[in-house]
């Protein structure tokens, strides 16, 4: 794809603002499915990965789950209801995007979250585009941390949750809000024929949410083995501190 380069528009800011904005509401507001995988350790012999279940919570409703061991799996779709019936999609407005995760195993589980942004059209993703402009508001203080190697990057966020969850439980919410910046209104480019085109119009923006649980038992090993990442287990195993 060609490099677009940007430029001024020559017209008021106001003006500006009101037509990029009914540019993007003839898009497509887009979602992706949250994707759910699964790990467990082959270690473990006393702890059957049929066990381990997990689902994924979009404001307290649940989007996606699957029970390891039967196979019983649920697909949905993030943002399926951000907008009420005949809402009109306002860019700087924030959206109640409350993400959480629920144990619906029959153990003791660590889970982690991996959230995806991106812009997307026809064609598929963009990577010219900026997924920053994609506003996921991460809480703090819920027992959520931050992967320190992705830190609130633009495209990806990887997060653990700290505390041990025991089978029906539920973490805090990782997330409260989603939102799209503003200053979509304000990126243009100016093609060879010198006509203005908006860079967003025609592109739909994107959320994938991918949970990934192990087994409370050994957890250092069995986090190591399947996410990569040291851990600190506290002394009644219930615990989990990023080394």
């Amino acid at each position: 794809m060609k490099k677009r380069k940007k430029n001024s528009f020559p017209v008021k800011p106001a003006l500006l603002l009101g037509a990029a904005a009914l540019l993007l509401l003839s898009s497509t507001v887009g979602s992706t499915r949250a994707a759910l995988t699964y790990y467990s350790d082959n270690y473990a012999a006393q702890i059957e990965m049929s066990s381990i279940g997990v689902a994924l919570l979009e404001n307290k409703a649940e989007v996606s789950g699957q029970n390891y061991g039967d196979n019983a799996t649920t697909t949905g779709t993030l943002l399926k209801n951000m907008l009420s019936d005949g809402e009109k999609f306002t860019p700087g407005k924030p959206y109640d995007e409350a993400l959480s995760v629920r144990n619906t195993g029959d153990i003791d589980t660590f889970v982690r979250v991996i959230i995806t942004k991106s812009w997307q059209d026809a064609e598929g993703k963009d990577t010219t585009l900026a997924p920053s402009l994609i506003d996921l508001n991460i809480l703090e203080n819920t027992g959520w941390v931050v992967d320190a190697s992705t830190d609130y990057s633009d495209e990806r966020i990887v997060l653990y949750y700290t505390q041990a969850l025991a089978p029906g439980e539920e973490t805090e919410a990782l997330s409260d809000t989603i939102r799209i910046e503003p200053e979509i209104a304000q990126s243009v480019t100016v093609g060879e024929d010198g006509k203005y085109k908006y860079v967003y119009n025609g592109y739909s923006f994107h959320l994938e949410a991918e949970v990934d649980a192990v087994q409370m038992h050994n957890a250092e090993d069995a986090i190591k083995s399947a996410w990569g990442v040291d851990v600190t287990v506290s002394d009644d195993g219930r615990a989990i501190t990023l080394n």
